[in-house]
C-alpha cells in the first residue's frame, strides 16, 4: 500500500476499531523514520551530536555524577531496521543518555514538599496535568530515583510501556520509573515521542522479563537502537507530531460524539418500539427501526439492546396472537389456583406466609391474557447449600459439585460453572438439580442478582448453592421458560430490579418472599410456547448479525494494522490476550554478611543493608533491576567476599493455586 492508496482508504482505517490509535502509531513511526519532515540546510549532523553526548557522558562519569556503564555495542549495518537519510544516524539509547543511572534518594533526603511520583501516576498524562502528591502526603520507605525538572520519565513495566512524562519540576519516583535526565543535544519531546513509538514499544515488549509484572531490563533498554536526527530537525519533528496528534484528538472526539448520538438514537428508537400502545403503533415504530437498522447497530454490543427490546415486547404480548384452539388464560389460572389449594390441603406444598403482591401497573396486557403472582403459582421453593468447596470443577460426573452463581445467566444455564465438593463432605442430594428447575440468583453484586434461567441440561450430582433460589410451578401449568422470560424482561423484570436490597451495590440480595410477591403475565399455555419459539427464531437471526458485525470489525482492525505497517515498513503487533499470572516464584532468603566498604562494588549488599539486612531472593532481584543471569553473577561475587551470607540455593517453586488466582 502506497501513500496515495492510504489516503484513499483513510476513512475506513480511521473508523476501524482502534483506527485512531493506529494513526497515532503511524505518525510516530514516520517521525522517527525521518519521513515526517524535510531536511534543514546546514543543520548540525547527528554524528556530531552523538560524539558530543559521549564526551559529555565521560565528563560526568569523571565528576562521579554518573556511574561508569559498559559501552553499548556499536551499530552494525545489519542491525539497522531501516535506512536513514543524510544527517541522521543510528546509535544506541545507552550511548547518548543516562538511561538506568538516576541518583538514588532515601526517605531522610527529601523534604515534605518533594514531589513523589508512583508508577500508576504515569497513566495520568503529562506532569502538568498531574495532581501532584508530596512527601508529606505520600510517605515512602524504600529507595527512590531522583529527577530534575525536564527529565523524561519512563515506566518500564509492561502495562506502562507507552506512558512517558516530561517532569516540569524536580522530584523522586519509584525505581520502576526510569528518569532520563542527561541527554544533551536531544529534544526532550523528541525523546518522549521515540519512547512512545511503536518501534520502541515493540522492542520493549519483546525484551521484558520478570516473575510478576514483566519489566524492561536496563541493559536491554540501553541497547535499544535510537534514530538520532539533526539538531534543528528535532524541533520540527516535535512540532509536526504535536500538530498531527492534535488532529487525531479532534478526530477521536468527533467519533465519540457521533457514537454517543448514535447510542441515544438507538435507545430512543428501541424505547419507542417497546412502549408502543397498539399493534399499529408497534408496526410503525418497528418499520422506522428497520429503515435505519444499519445506522443504529454498528457493533456487537449494540445488539444487546435489540435483544432486550424483543424480550420486552414478548412479555408485553406483542409477539403472538390468540388461536381458536387455545385454552383461555382464565381457565388456566383457575386450574393453577385450584391445584395450589389441593397441594396445600394434602400437604404436598407448604403454606407460606402472605406477601403483598407487586402488581403490574405499567403494562397493558392483551385482553385474552391474565396475570398471576408467583406466590399463587409456585409449588415449591428452596435455596441450596454452600460448603467450602475445592477451587476447581470436578473432572468426572461420579463426583459431586456445587453450582456457582455464574452457572445462571440470562435465560441460559451453564452446568460447567461449578466447584467440586471435597470427598470429606457428605453431599446433600435434596439440592441436586433436575430438568425444568427454575433458578434465580439471590445474592451477590447488584448486576448479578435476579438473573434467571431454566435447567435444560442436568448432569448428575450437581447441587445448587445457597446463593441460588430454585422453584417450580404448580403442575407445570406454566412453561418454566416463559416464567424465566418474564422475570428477565418487561415490567416484571423491572420489579425484580426494584426489589433488590443491600447496603452496597457489591452485595445485594433478593429474598424468597420478595420473589413470591412478583406478578407475571399469564397467556394461554399454547401461546406461551409460540412466543418462546418466535424469540428463539429471532435470536438466531440476531446472533448471526452480531457475529457478522464481529467479523467485520475484526477484519477492519486487521486492515488498519496492515495499512499502517505497509506505510511504515514496521510490523505493529496486534494486542495480545491479557497475561496470566505467573505460576512460579523465586525462593530463597538472603542475609547481609560483613558490611562492604564504601568503594566496594556491592550493590546487593547495599540494598540488603537498607532493608534490615534480609529479604527474599525475588525481592532483591527485582530491586536489583538487572537480568536474572547478571543478578546471580553479582550474588556469587558478593557471597565470595562475605558481604552476603551463603544462601540456600534459590529455586523456582510452583505457586499455590489460590495465590495464582489472586
Amino acid at each position: 500500500m502506497d501513500a496515495q492508496q492510504f489516503l484513499t482508504e483513510f476513512g475506513h482505517i480511521a473508523n476501524a476499531p482502534g483506527g485512531v490509535s493506529k494513526l497515532r502509531e503511524l505518525v510516530l513511526q514516520l517521525a522517527i523514520s525521518a519521513r515526517l519532515t524535510e531536511r534543514v540546510a546546514d543543520d548540525t549532523s547527528a554524528l556530531e551530536l552523538i560524539e558530543a553526548n559521549k564526551k559529555r557522558q565521560k565528563s560526568l562519569v569523571a565528576q562521579k555524577v554518573l556511574k561508569r556503564q559498559p559501552a553499548p555495542r556499536p551499530v552494525a549495518s545489519s542491525d539497522q531496521p531501516w535506512a536513514l537519510p543524510e544527517g541522521w544516524a543510528w546509535t544506541r539509547l545507552g550511548s547518548v543518555t543516562n538511561y538506568g543511572d538516576a541518583p538514588k534518594v532515601e526517605f531522610e533526603d527529601v523534604n515534605e514538599d518533594t514531589w513523589v511520583l508512583e508508577l500508576e501516576d504515569i497513566e495520568k498524562g503529562t506532569s502538568r496535568l498531574l495532581s501532584k502528591v508530596f512527601a508529606r502526603e505520600r510517605k515512602f520507605k524504600s529507595t527512590k530515583n531522583g529527577f530534575p525538572a525536564g527529565a523524561v520519565l519512563y515506566g518500564k513495566l509492561r502495562p506502562y510501556l507507552d506512558k512517558v512524562l516530561i517532569a516540569d519540576s524536580p522530584g523522586v519516583c519509584t525505581t520502576e520509573i526510569n528518569p532520563i535526565s542527561f541527554f544533551d543535544n536531544i529534544d526532550a519531546k523528541y525523546l518522549r515521542w521515540y519512547l512512545k513509538s511503536p518501534y520502541f514499544i515493540a522492542y520493549a515488549d519483546g525484551s521484558t522479563y520478570g516473575m510478576n509484572l514483566p519489566r524492561l531490563g536496563t541493559d536491554s533498554a540501553r541497547e535499544a537502537l535510537f534514530a538520532f536526527p539533526p539538531f534543528i530537525e528535532q524541533s520540527r519533528i516535535v512540532a509536526k507530531v504535536d500538530e498531527l496528534m492534535a488532529l487525531c484528538d479532534t478526530l477521536e472526539a468527533q467519533q465519540q460524539a457521533r457514537r454517543k448520538l448514535q447510542n441515544n438514537l438507538r435507545q430512543s428508537s428501541l424505547q419507542a418500539v417497546a412502549s408502543a400502545a397498539s399493534p399499529y403503533e408497534l408496526q410503525t415504530t418497528w418499520a422506522r427501526l428497520a429503515d435505519n437498522f444499519g445506522r443504529l447497530f454498528h457493533a456487537p454490543g449494540d445488539v444487546v439492546d435489540l435483544r432486550k427490546a424483543v424480550l420486552d415486547l414478548a412479555v408485553s404480548g406483542y409477539l403472538s396472537h390468540p388461536e381458536e384452539l387455545d385454552e383461555p388464560a382464565a381457565v388456566l389460572k383457575s386450574k393453577i389456583l385450584a391445584a395450589k389449594e389441593r397441594g396445600i390441603a394434602d400437604g404436598s406444598f407448604s403454606r407460606k406466609k402472605h406477601v403483598k403482591p407487586e402488581e403490574l401497573e405499567e403494562t397493558t396486557l392483551p385482553l385474552h391474557w391474565e396475570s398471576i403472582t408467583l406466590d399463587d403459582a409456585i409449588s415449591t421453593i428452596d435455596a441450596g447449600w454452600s460448603p467450602a468447596c475445592l477451587p476447581n470443577a470436578r473432572d468426572d460426573e461420579s463426583k459431586w459439585g456445587v453450582l456457582k452463581t455464574t452457572s445462571v445467566q440470562v435465560l441460559r444455564f451453564l452446568p460447567h460453572e461449578h466447584k467440586e465438593l471435597p470427598a470429606s463432605l457428605d453431599p446433600r442430594p435434596q439440592y441436586q438439580i433436575e430438568l425444568g428447575d427454575i433458578l434465580i440468583t439471590r445474592a451477590g453484586p447488584k448486576n448479578r442478582v435476579g438473573i434467571c434461567c431454566v435447567v435444560d441440561s442436568a448432569p448428575p450430582k450437581l447441587m445448587i448453592s445457597d446463593k441460588l433460589i430454585r422453584f417450580h410451578i404448580v403442575g407445570d401449568l406454566i412453561n418454566p421458560r416463559f416464567v424465566a422470560l418474564c422475570l428477565s424482561a418487561g415490567e416484571p423484570g423491572r420489579i425484580v430490579e426494584r426489589l433488590k436490597s443491600g447496603m452496597a451495590d457489591s452485595q445485594m440480595n433478593i429474598s424468597q418472599d420478595k420473589l413470591r410477591s412478583i406478578t407475571i403475565p399469564l397467556p394461554p399455555i399454547q401461546e406461551q410456547q409460540r412466543i418462546l419459539e418466535k424469540i428463539e427464531a429471532f435470536m438466531v437471526v440476531v446472533d448471526a448479525y452480531s457475529e457478522r458485525l464481529s467479523k467485520s470489525l475484526r477484519l477492519a482492525e486487521q486492515v488498519a494494522a496492515v495499512a499502517v505497517s505497509a506505510i511504515t515498513g514496521v510490523a505493529i503487533e496486534q494486542e495480545e490476550e491479557p497475561m496470566k499470572a505467573p505460576q512460579t516464584e523465586l525462593v530463597a532468603p538472603l542475609r547481609l554478611g560483613t558490611a562492604p566498604g564504601i568503594k566496594d562494588q556491592a550493590m546487593l549488599a547495599t540494598i540488603l543493608a537498607r532493608h534490615s539486612g534480609e529479604m527474599s531472593a525475588k525481592d532483591l532481584w527485582q530491586r536489583f533491576g538487572g537480568e536474572i543471569d547478571a543478578f546471580y553473577a553479582q550474588l556469587k561475587i558478593e557471597v565470595a567476599h562475605g558481604w552476603i551470607l551463603e544462601p540456600a540455593v534459590a529455586e523456582m517453586r510452583e505457586k499455590p493455586a489460590d495465590a495464582v488466582r489472586a
